[in-house]
């Protein structure tokens, strides 16, 4: 029977964060994932690191402050996978009147420039200002009768991609990594805990975190055996895919008639990512879909301000992924809280059982040191922060600028399209050499599926990150699977069935 320090139970972002601080820390670690990694909810977010500046309506100041300072530290330590944007708030005066803007987004501003409090250098991000909407770059689009707006700066991400770094840094400091592989149960014993995964294989671990997401109270009381008092709210965030609405490198945000928010952020170079919906939900969160009611509520949201009729039937992808927030008692879901609520089970003060609830892709690297904060006592010999200053594995692009690493790249593949290196780039950063190896011609990369997409790339996601189906490939892995045809897809899953 193999020993380990801890054992993760959950391949999304909080997991994979987790994984890789503890295993940087000096600890023997397991992350055990059922599905593939990155599965569920945290593939399916809107792409964004942000400070959340409609929670500052609620009043979440100590969450906004902690996501504007993460915001910071992954822009310098997920260089390959976070990148600025700008922000466009159309202004609506029967909604919000323009002070209340102003004086929201003077204190964002002004939070995120007391990032430092929180262990990051000082906002790197340009403030915000008002701007005219009846002239270029920001009138794309958009009915003429908009003519005041502000403009303000956030991050992108991928955040699939996000959660694969993680675990493959995690892997490099020795962790050990089971995709499609499911704790089947586990009990305390007087020095740890004895878990069974799936495939009858018996491992023990000094402690357990478990990050199941939508899963978190089925797995703590079925599989662990741990009674708790603590309640999640299932909420359902749907987003779809459209052909390009508008043209530029800038989103929108959109203050609904509802007073929610719904961003249009460009999404590739042909289309136009629309989201979120915040749906009660219920049931197997594997099973959450988009459905047509969410569909036509995003589209009357981005209809409202687009000078074209958007049509759901001209959406050509719909996702939708299920948060599992900490229950505070709030009953609108747009309103129960974003925070992470951590909760420690120690039987007579050992072998614990940490649980997290709730959180967001933004703040998965401060929710980790905080649960390693909480397991210290039961690791004395526990390593101390380190995660904040180290990049991501593929992000370490030395004293380079990020545009100054992928030139460089470019000239090392000379001979190869442009396109498809800059592809490649974009999904892993400094990694990318290790993708292409010695390929020099468009033949050493094999075949083509399309989409930039070839054969050495889909093997290396087989062999280096885990992918085990086509949908790993085109829909986490990459978001090829947009833009091939049903033939072109069936052509990857062929492929992947001869490699895998």
């Amino acid at each position: 029977m193999d020993s380990y320090d801890l054992l993760v139970i959950g391949g999304g972002i909080n997991g994979a964060g987790i994984a890789r601080d503890a295993a940087g820390r000096g600890l023997k670690v397991m992350l055990v994932e059922r599905d593939d990694l990155s599965a569920h909810t945290s593939a399916s977010s809107s792409k964004l690191i942000h400070g959340g500046l409609r929670y500052l309506e609620h009043y979440e100041f100590r969450l906004v402050a902690e996501a504007l300072a993460e915001r910071e530290v992954l822009l310098r330590v997920a260089r390959h996978l976070v990148w600025p944007a700008r922000f466009v708030m159309p202004h609506v005066p029967e909604l919000r009147p323009r002070w209340m803007i102003r004086a929201g987004l003077f204190l964002y501003d002004h939070m995120g420039r007391l990032a430092p409090t929180f262990g990051s250098q000082r906002a790197s991000l340009p403030g915000s200002h008002a701007v005219r909407l009846d002239a270029p770059p920001y009138n794309s689009g958009l009915k003429p009768d908009f003519r005041h707006g502000f403009v303000y700066s956030d991050c992108r991400v991928d955040d699939a991609r996000l959660v694969v770094s993680n675990v493959m840094d995690a892997r490099r400091r020795g962790a050990e990594i089971r995709t499609r592989t499911e704790c089947v149960a586990a009990r305390r014993e007087s020095d740890g805990w004895r878990a069974t995964l799936s495939g009858g294989r018996i491992v023990s671990a000094r402690a357990i975190v478990n990050a199941a997401g939508p899963w978190v109270k089925q797995v703590l009381n079925e599989r662990l055996g741990q009674p708790s008092q603590d309640g999640i709210k299932l909420v359902k965030g749907s987003h779809i895919v459209l052909p390009q609405l508008y043209r530029g490198d800038h989103a929108f945000i959109l203050q609904n008639d509802d007073r929610r928010v719904v961003f249009m952020i460009p999404y590739g170079d042909r289309h136009t990512l629309v989201g979120t919906t915040d749906v009660p939900f219920e049931g197997d969160a594997a099973t959450a879909a988009a459905s047509d009611a969410e569909v036509e509520y995003l589209c009357r949201a981005a209809g409202r301000y687009l000078a074209r009729p958007v049509d759901p039937a001209h959406v050509a992808w719909r996702y939708a992924g299920v948060r599992p927030l900490y229950d505070d008692g709030t009953a609108d879901p747009s309103a129960v809280t974003r925070d992470y609520t951590l909760r420690v089970d120690a039987d007579a003060g050992s072998s614990p059982v940490l649980s997290v609830y709730g959180g967001k892709i933004t703040t998965y690297r401060r929710l980790a040191e905080h649960a390693l904060h909480d397991l210290a006592p039961f690791f004395p010999e526990l390593k101390g922060e380190w995660t904040a200053t180290e990049p991501l594995i593929g992000g370490d692009f030395g004293e380079l600028e990020r545009e100054e690493a992928r030139d460089m790249f470019f000239a090392r593949y000379g001979l190869l399209p442009q396109e498809h290196l800059r592809g490649i780039f974009r999904r892993h950063g400094m990694l990318a050499y290790d993708v292409l190896g010695s390929a020099r011609t468009l033949q050493d990369l094999g075949a083509y599926f399309g989409a930039g997409l070839y054969a050495k790339e889909v093997d290396y996601f087989v062999a280096q990150e885990w992918a085990v189906t086509a949908e790993d490939v085109l829909w986490r892995r990459t978001k090829a699977g947009l833009h091939l045809t049903g033939a072109q897809r069936e052509a990857v899953l062929r492929h992947m069935g001869r490699v895998s």
